[in-house]
């Protein structure tokens, strides 16, 4: 990864260059009087959660389940009273 620096006036008027520079890969540091102040760096793209296999292991869990003698639908409804 290529990490470069940019004064604050740069950064300022050539911004959409920078976060062209930037999606593509490369950290940009950002100085203020020759001061590292701020850094622009490329968004970690994680994988999308597996929301269904989530859903299956709460479902997996619940089943039997119980505290201090009671479901988690009964918790609930104490709760809601």
């Amino acid at each position: 990864m290529l990490v470069s620096s940019a004064s604050a006036y740069e950064a300022k008027t050539h911004l959409s260059e920078l976060l062209r520079r930037v999606k593509a890969g490369e950290s940009i540091t950002i100085t203020k009087y020759g001061v590292p102040v701020a850094k622009l760096v490329p968004i970690d793209e994680s994988p999308e959660p597996d929301v269904a296999g989530s859903i299956a292991t709460l479902l997996e869990f619940r089943q039997g389940n119980k505290l201090q003698g009671l479901s988690i639908r009964e918790m609930i409804q104490k709760g809601r009273a």
